[in-house]
């Protein structure tokens, strides 16, 4: 989503990603540990679009801040995106001991970020989540996942909210943006497990993420 977003001129469009590569970006979110309102200008600067956690937890927080802004919902198969986020997640936390300088800076950012990972993990799965043990059992994964979706489609009306599976490609996205699709362009498929890994793997060594594993280039 973030790659085809950028596509359409959407961009820079805001992922977890950006985090890891600009670590002054973790106080941006740590308001929102407290309670504390996130000013969104401050929070999205220079940034058109957003998508992945933190920024798509606040979903609701974004909708009334950004009144004509359109909202995404994807969706996809529960179950295997419960298996996407238990490898994602332990990714992250099974790294080893002897990074180099630039991956254990992106650890300790990631470390800053916590408590406000904690509060989205908290807050979507109940207060048995621990990113220690990573995602809960499936069938409350499942359950949180169907509950989102219900409240997100039950909360915004038609006009502003697209629920969207990336297999349809780029003619439903582009037709709710009002945007011209890319010719002859496949839609990004950049979210499998094994690019994903390959991305984070580069990240923790040398503190970024190649330019090709965001703009689609990959297969």
């Amino acid at each position: 989503m973030k790659a085809a977003l950028e596509r359409l001129g959407f961009g820079p469009c805001y992922h977890m990603a950006e985090i890891g590569s600009n670590p002054d970006h973790v106080d941006r979110w740590l308001p929102a540990v407290s309670g504390l309102p996130l000013d969104w200008d401050s929070v999205l600067d220079g940034y058109r679009s957003a998508q992945d956690w933190p920024a798509s937890f606040f979903w609701r927080e974004q909708a009334e801040a950004y009144p004509d802004a359109k909202i995404v919902l994807t969706v996809r198969d529960p179950h295997r995106w419960y298996v996407s986020m238990q490898a994602l997640i332990a990714t992250r936390r099974d790294v080893p001991p002897d990074l180099p300088e630039a991956g254990a800076a992106v650890l300790r950012t990631m470390e800053r970020l916590r408590p406000v990972l904690d509060l989205i993990g908290e807050s979507t799965f109940g207060d048995t989540w621990d990113f220690q043990r990573g995602m809960p059992d499936e069938e409350i994964a499942v359950a949180a996942f169907h509950r989102h979706v219900a409240v997100v489609q039950k909360s915004l009306p038609a006009d502003r909210l697209l629920v969207f599976d990336v297999r349809e490609g780029w003619e439903p996205l582009c037709r709710f943006l009002g945007v011209d699709a890319p010719a002859g362009e496949p839609f990004p498929r950049l979210n499998d497990s094994e690019t994903m890994r390959r991305a984070l793997q580069q990240l923790l060594t040398d503190g970024s993420i190649d330019s090709t594993f965001i703009s689609g280039t990959h297969d």
